[in-house]
């Protein structure tokens, strides 16, 4: 059913590393700098918690493969999404990044096979 609507199953190819190797690096920084530090009682609780992260992750860590910026100063996000008098944070981006920068082209993104 896939393959009938041209959806591509593998970035890079059958036997190939490095097909998941951005998003396992994304979910090790999840995991050791969030999840194990909290002790999340709810699903609630845990989206929060996440969305928090990724607002931290994407406006305020530096990225060492990002010569120390943040992705928001490089891939040009938005500023920090205010948070809500509910407490809850409105129009919070919980995805990562853009993979490649505005200007890059398709070839050139994050997982794409090298020339």
């Amino acid at each position: 059913m896939l393959h009938e609507a041209g959806i591509a199953l593998s970035m890079d190819g059958r036997g190939r590393a490095f097909d998941n190797i951005f998003i396992e690096r994304l979910w090790r920084s999840v995991k050791y700098e969030e999840v194990y530090l909290h002790d999340y009682q709810t699903p609630a609780e845990a989206r929060l918690g996440l969305g928090r992260y990724f607002t931290f992750y994407n406006h305020q860590r530096p990225h060492q493969a990002l010569d120390y910026r943040t992705p928001a100063e490089v891939y040009g996000l938005p500023p920090t999404p205010r948070r809500s008098q509910a407490g809850i944070i409105g129009s919070l981006a919980v995805a990562p990044v853009g993979l490649r920068p505005p200007s890059a082209t398709a070839s050139e993104s994050v997982g794409a096979s090298p020339p």
